[in-house]
């Protein structure tokens, strides 16, 4: 699905990713863990092709995604804050994008949802935070692609409609999809997860259950685990 081998990205001196290898199979749940900084957003926008690398290869898909755009249509995303037009009203904009997209979509199910319907007419300016995530939520998941690629999913959203996004994610996750998450809720991750990835300044630290992770760091749950790893790396 997702073969990472290598890969190295700078931003001016500051090395970001260094020397970066990661394989994410097919179907399943997995999380990029990692304190601010530590490259998360960067592999994410690597993959996507939003951030060219230094050096290194990512295929996905089979495909090698070095100047190659044909692999995003099979990539559904939700990025850590949506810029929308803030006066464009969210019914345009879900048009608008089903629009861009052209294939099949199921909005109207996510909008019923999320309790959307009441703010179909507003401008975008004119909403909070918690509802423009659902408005980015919806544009995420009204098609219906193979990888869905999720970062911060969590941010703002009520604790109804969160229940909501895990109960879509794993249904996601039941139809054979491949779903990658950033996030720093502990609780959430630990949750939906099947398999974490934590980096720590531009590297995997760790790759593999959470359960795993416990044993490793001989902890008794999940936040005194990723506690361990960040205490132990800045003693």
């Amino acid at each position: 699905m997702v073969s990472i081998i290598g890969l190295h990205k700078k931003f001016g001196k500051n090395p970001v990713l260094s020397g970066l290898d990661l394989t994410i199979n097919e179907g399943g749940i997995f999380a990029v863990l990692g304190p601010n900084g530590s490259g998360k957003t960067t592999l994410i926008k690597s993959i996507l092709g939003m951030v060219i690398p230094n050096e290194g290869e990512i295929k996905v898909f089979g495909e090698n995604v070095k100047n190659n755009s044909n692999y995003r249509h099979k990539i559904d995303y939700l990025p850590q804050i949506a810029n929308f037009p803030s006066n464009l009203k969210v019914k345009e904009l879900i048009r608008m994008i089903k629009d861009l997209r052209q294939n099949t979509s199921e909005d109207q199910h996510l909008v019923e949802l999320f309790k959307l319907n009441p703010f179909l007419d507003k401008k975008l300016g004119t909403l909070s935070g918690g509802t423009k995530q659902k408005v980015n939520l919806v544009l995420t998941f009204m098609f219906d692609s193979p990888l869905i690629i999720l970062d911060e999913p969590t941010t703002g959203l009520d604790p109804i409609s969160l229940i909501r996004l895990k109960d879509l994610i794993q249904a996601e996750k039941a139809k054979g999809k491949t779903i990658l998450i950033t996030s720093h809720i502990m609780s959430f991750v630990e949750e939906v997860s099947d398999e974490i990835v934590f980096l720590l300044e531009g590297k995997i630290y760790f790759k593999g259950s959470i359960s795993e992770l416990k044993t490793k760091t001989n902890q008794p749950d999940f936040e005194h685990a990723i506690a361990s790893i960040l205490i132990d790396n800045h003693a």
